[in-house]
This record gives C-alpha cells, structure tokens and sequence, in this order.
C-alpha cells in the first residue's frame, strides 16, 4: 500500500505508515498497531479503503482486522520534535492531566440569582449524570461571574454520584500543553487515546485556543469523537461561540449546536445574597466581631464589578476589623475599602468605547474618529455614537468633538440610526449586549 493518494499524504503517514501486516490468508488481512484506539479509529475510517488496496493489487481480501503489536508510533510533523523513542501504553485513571478541583466550588456554595439561574440549573443537569440531553453544554460571560465554579461543583458532584465515570476537567492552555508535549515526545497516540477514554471533558476558558491552528484542529477532531461517542461536554469562555475572534467556524458550529448559556452580571440582590453566604463563612473564623446593619447593602450597591473583586473586599474587611479590634461600620468600610470603591466608581470614557468598538468591528481607531464614511466604517462609528450617549454623562456636543470635531447633529442622526435598526437587526442588537457587557465589566 505504498500510495498515499486515496487517503491524503497526512493520513498516510499518520494511520496508514505505521500499520505492520502480519496475516494474510483465507482472505483476512490482519495488520499490527500501537494502540487499541488507533486500531479502532483505523477500522470505523480506513478498513474499506486498505481492503479495495490489496484486492486492486490481486490478493483478494474479505476482511480486514488490527490487533496490538510492538510496531513504531506514526510520525508526527512538528517543530523542532525531541528525538524520543515511541512507547505504548495502557490509559488509567492516574493518566488523567486534569486540573485539581477547588474544594470550595460546589453547588451548595453557588448562590443563585435571576442572571445565573439558567447556567446552574443546566449545570444541575449535567451533574446528574444521566443521559446527555444538550451536547456541549457551554457557559459563558465576564470575568468573575461563575462559570469556573460551576464546571468545578459539576466534576464535585459527578465524583460523588457517577464514580464509574471517567471526569477530565482542565484549563484550554493545559489542553494545549499536553499537546504541544505529545508532539515533541512523538506521543501523540497516547494524547488521542487518553482525551477520547473519557467521559465527560470538561474545558475551561476555550477562547485560549483561538489563533492556534494545531491545536484547534486536535481539538475539533478530540469533540467529534467524544460527540460520536455520546460522551459529555462542558466547555467556558468569556464571550459566546460566534463572538470568539480567530475561532475556526466548524469549531463555532460545533459549540452552538448545544446548550449555550450566558452568564449575566451580578444583580444587586444577587451580591447581596453572595455577601450574606460569605459572612457565614466568617463568623466562625472571625468570632466576636460585630458587624453594623447598612454594611453589606452598601457594599453590594457600590461594587458592581465581579463576585471575585466583591468577596476580596469582605475578606479584607473582616481581616482588618480584626486586627485593629474594631466593629465592622459603614465608616471602616469607607476607610478600607477606598481603593476598592474608586475603582468601581471609575467612570467610562468616549475614548474606551470607542477603542473597544473598533476592536470589535476590527477597524482602525483613527478611521473610527476619522472623515471616511465607507459602511464599514460608518455604522461602527454611530455604534460608538450611540453607546457613548447612552454610558456617558456626556452632551451631544461634547461627543462630537471626540468624534473628529463633528456637529452635534451628526452625532443626534447616528444615535437615530442605531435606535433604528436595532428593532429588526438581531445581529446589531446582539453587537451592543455584548460591547455594553465589555464595557461596563
């Protein structure tokens, strides 16, 4: 079978080259492979083709099987690959390159509200454990918001009810690292074999991956087969499949045809039932000290950023009260919390919107400010028109001058047009959830 023209000369040389025959008789062709994965991915994509081979060559073949063998691992086309003998192996459990789990994220310790209730809920679901209803289940939204904590109190609950199960839950850099490290190490079957073995993977902070082609297409071959398998996904990132830049479109396809569920902001009630939780935590730790009525509302009015920045304040707060031995008032908080609460007092700018506009629509900044009226340029430009009247304090004629100097008028006609067409243009109206969601954090 020495012409690789029937599969592609990168199939050859991955499935085909390595394949060592060691039977042929009573039309049964049976080949030697690494690995009981690659036999059996070789049988479900090549076993018809290697048998039209041989019976166009004269041996006639009625049935083509693979059996494991000390044959040598395919070669693997990578910079710079480290000169390693190929090994086989047998995938355990211990084999499992999983990130550890955070005791602390668990559903009990998720407090839900209207913005999060969806994603828990589905997440819920999943933990079951039962038959796959939505495949991939992706969770997204801003940082801060959720979505690590709930892919963590998934993989708590799966332990606990599903032990059979074979869980994986890992960052995308580290699914990137192993493989990165399998093709130096010319291990890129036991990579295959282990990422396909599981039952549920779990991948956070997939738009990591975006940009990096290699990675990428191992990633979208690893999610078929799984798929294929009826085998559980969970998969997170900061912004929704189709928003993800430099994402390839089959891999977006392949997210949206699940569940997708956004991770709204926090609420004020929402912060406030976050902060109520964490005291509890602290009473035990921190007995004796007293906490005055106000404290808690006022922090979950004024920091509206993320959970993280809104719990990293409380724990500085019980800490401080503390160790100066004073009662937890509204005038402690205001004192050590200052830095915190001008942060989250920061006001926005024109010019940040419209620096994040032209980074969405990816125009140049100074085409966004410029005299260019080319479509393509002119709606980004009423866009950041319209969100700059609506997040600013700013006047009409305020905004025109950061827009090049122009009238108020224009900017009055810009913010019309947009009031306009969001009615009946869901793709317009989806671009400014998501940049108001960017913008106001």
């Amino acid at each position: 079978m020495t012409n690789e023209s029937w599969v592609g000369k990168n199939n050859y040389v991955t499935w085909i080259e390595p394949l060592k025959l060691s039977l042929l008789q009573d039309g049964v062709a049976r080949f030697e492979v690494p690995t009981i994965f690659f036999g059996d991915w070789v049988q479900r994509n090549y076993a018809d083709h290697i048998r039209t081979q041989l019976s166009s060559a004269g041996t006639q073949v009625d049935r083509v099987e693979f059996s494991v063998g000390a044959v040598a691992a395919p070669r693997i086309q990578a910079e710079r690959p480290a000169p390693r003998a190929a090994r086989t192996r047998t995938v355990s459990d211990d084999d499992l390159p999983g990130a550890p789990l955070d005791q602390r994220f668990t559903f009990d310790s998720f407090v839900v509200g209207k913005p999060n209730e969806l994603a828990h809920a589905a997440a819920r679901r999943v933990a079951e454990g039962g038959p796959v209803t939505f495949n991939p289940l992706f969770l997204y939204g801003g940082v801060g918001l959720g979505k690590t904590h709930l892919m963590h109190a998934i993989a708590h609950d799966l332990q606990i009810s599903r032990p059979d199960l074979r869980v994986l839950y890992l960052s995308a850099e580290q699914f990137m690292y192993r493989f990165v490290q399998a093709l130096r190490e010319r291990q890129i079957m036991d990579f295959k074999e282990l990422f396909r073995s599981v039952d549920v993977l779990m991948v956070d902070d997939v738009q990591f991956i975006a940009g990096k082609d290699s990675t990428q297409e191992e990633f979208f071959h690893t999610f078929n087969a799984l798929v294929d398998q009826n085998k559980q996904i969970v998969i997170s990132a900061d912004r929704a499949p189709g928003e993800i830049k430099d994402l390839e479109e089959r891999i977006k396809s392949r997210l949206q045809c699940g569940l997708v569920v956004d991770l709204h902001p926090t609420d004020y009630e929402l912060r406030l039932g976050i902060l109520q939780q964490k005291v509890e935590h602290y009473r035990a730790q921190y007995s004796g000290l007293v906490l005055a009525d106000g404290v808690l509302e006022f922090l979950a009015h004024r920091i509206t950023t993320n959970v993280r920045v809104l719990e990293g304040a409380l724990t500085r707060l019980f800490a401080f009260a503390s160790l100066v031995g004073r009662e937890i008032t509204l005038d402690l908080a205001q004192d050590c919390l200052a830095d915190i609460l001008r942060s989250s007092d920061r006001k926005l700018t024109i010019e940040e919107i419209q620096r994040k506009v032209a980074e969405h629509y990816n125009i140049r900044l100074s085409d966004m400010i410029g005299p260019k009226r080319l479509r393509n340029i002119a709606r980004p430009r009423q866009v950041a028109m319209y969100l700059s009247k609506q997040l600013t304090p700013r006047s009409l004629p305020e905004i025109g001058r950061r827009f090049g100097g122009r009238d108020h008028t224009t900017i009055m006609h810009g913010v019309r047009k947009i009031e306009e067409l969001m009615a009946g243009d869901s793709q317009l109206a989806d671009d400014l959830q998501l940049l108001r969601r960017l913008l106001q954090g």
